[in-house]
């Protein structure tokens, strides 16, 4: 008890467990977790280490996903408008298309009938040559093919045109038989033909004592296409065709109708006053002579057709008169581009029966190399017919385009309007003429003259600069070209179809 006392009450000194009860407001606990977590912590805090970067790799969406995918309201909104954005173009786009057709100007096209549209070949059968009308019956299908439309038989006679005479007292005769023959075969070959009665008395003979409209009736139910007569024949009166015209509507019929061909022989045609009752007329490009015509007389009579047209009534040209042989495939280039139905003569290079017997064993030389270029020249005439008939049957512009005379200065024929290094003072000047139908131009050039000629650029500046080669008569034409740097040879008609810079019209 005593020692109880005394020790507790000597001074300055601190208990024992100072530490568990506490000093001050610091519990002893919270003072020694304090210093082993100083004594425990580095003295340099790292920095924080950087997340790893995820890559992601595209994967093809599997067809679960993607219908999944595609079926949500996003793509469907998205496909709505893709399809209403297409059709509004397409649209748009009509309705410019519509409005560049109906404001741009168009040619109007005219029907033609079926002579307007037609090649016509003038023959006459011989029955003296080999086979005579059978031999003609053999070629149709030949001249079918080379575009001839129309046949017009002529050389008959008064005897021949009846059909009360079905016997021959001639040999130079043919028989009534045999034009049936021909008419029956010409139909099979797809081909009309058109019975020349020129200068002769079918208009009311008292001799045959039988009516106009009975032979015309007997040959139309042939079949028979038509007929041709003179402007200076007794049938050419308005009586006479007004009779004529309705024996024609009995059988005719839209697809094939009957037509009445008048052959004008003056230089003015002798006016009627129904200018309906002629379907065609046809015109002799060069007037009749008994010699062959000069360079300056053919170019005369083309310049005086280009210049003056009748478009009354369709126009037919054939040759007519008589030119040098070097004008030939010049007049044919012609008479295939001008406005109207041409009608070619007979040609004997065009005649299957006509061909050349090349003489290959024989020694002498200069017949192997003549017969060798008439075998040549016949080639390259059947190639430039049927070059110029294709054309014309499918070019709208040469079918029934319009006309435009091209004058070249030819009164004093200065180099103004020729080149005068290629051409002399005595030489004929160059004829030309457009055909145009729409945006398509067709220039046809003739050189009539012996000398070639060369074209000024300022002959013409509205016309296009640049163009290419359809045909020329000597077959050797071809690709594009410039109109500066053309030269014509000599007895050379050209075709040349014009477009503009950057255009291939």
């Amino acid at each position: 008890m005593e020692q109880t006392e005394e020790t507790g009450s000597k001074p300055g000194r601190m208990p024992l467990n100072a530490g568990d009860t506490g000093y001050g407001s610091v519990p002893g606990s919270v003072l020694s977790s304090s210093v082993a977590a100083s004594e425990s912590s580095p003295l340099l805090i790292p920095e924080e280490e950087p997340e790893p970067e995820v890559v992601y790799r595209w994967k093809p969406l599997s067809r679960e996903q993607l219908e999944a995918a595609a079926g949500g309201p996003g793509w469907r909104k998205v496909r709505c408008y893709l399809v209403l954005l297409f059709w509004l173009a397409w649209l748009a786009m009509l309705a410019t298309s519509i409005a560049i057709v109906v404001m741009s100007p168009r040619p109007v096209v005219t029907p033609l009938q079926w002579w307007q549209k037609t090649l016509f070949y003038q023959l006459q059968p011989d029955t003296e040559g080999p086979g005579g009308v059978s031999a003609l019956c053999e070629q149709l299908p030949y001249l079918r093919s080379l575009g001839i439309g129309a046949l017009i038989l002529a050389g008959l006679s008064d005897k021949e045109a009846s059909p009360s005479n079905v016997t021959v007292t001639g040999e130079r005769l043919k028989t009534v038989a045999e034009i049936q023959h021909l008419l029956t075969e010409s139909n099979r070959a797809d081909l009309k033909v058109v019975l020349d009665f020129c200068e002769l008395d079918v208009a009311g003979s008292q001799r045959l004592n039988l009516s106009a409209t009975y032979t015309l009736r007997f040959w139309l139910e042939q079949g028979v296409a038509g007929f041709a007569i003179c402007d200076t024949d007794a049938a050419y009166s308005e009586k006479t065709l007004v009779e004529w015209r309705g024996v024609f509507k009995e059988f005719s019929s839209q697809e094939e109708e009957r037509i009445l061909v008048v052959k004008q022989t003056q230089d003015v045609l002798p006016p009627l006053n129904n200018v309906t009752l002629v379907d065609m007329v046809m015109r002799s490009i060069l007037p009749s002579s008994n010699h062959l015509l000069s360079a300056n007389e053919v170019a005369d009579a083309i310049e005086t057709h280009l210049q003056t047209r009748e478009d009354i009534i369709w126009p037919s040209w054939t040759v007519g008169g008589k030119a040098s042989p070097d004008l030939k495939k010049l007049l044919l280039v012609l008479m295939m581009t001008l406005p109207g139905s041409p009608a070619v003569q007979y040609d004997e290079d065009l005649d299957q029966t006509q061909n050349v017997s090349l003489k290959v064993g024989s020694s002498n030389g200069e017949a192997i190399e003549s017969d060798a270029d008439r075998e040549k020249t016949k080639h390259l005439a059947v190639a430039l017919f049927t070059s110029l008939s294709r054309s014309r049957a499918r070019e709208e512009a040469l079918l029934y385009g319009s006309f435009t005379f091209l004058p070249f200065n030819s009164s004093t024929n200065s180099s103004s309007s020729f080149n005068s290094t290629l051409a002399s003072p005595s030489s004929p000047p160059i004829l030309a003429f457009l055909r145009s139908w729409g945006c398509v131009h067709f220039l046809i050039l003739l050189n009539v003259g012996p000398e070639p000629h060369g074209l000024d650029p300022a002959w013409a500046p509205s016309l296009p600069e640049a163009g290419v080669f359809f045909t020329s008569t000597g077959m050797d034409r071809l690709g594009s070209m410039t109109l500066d740097k053309l030269e014509l040879r000599p007895h050379e008609a050209i075709v040349i179809k014009l477009f503009k810079a950057g255009s291939y019209s």
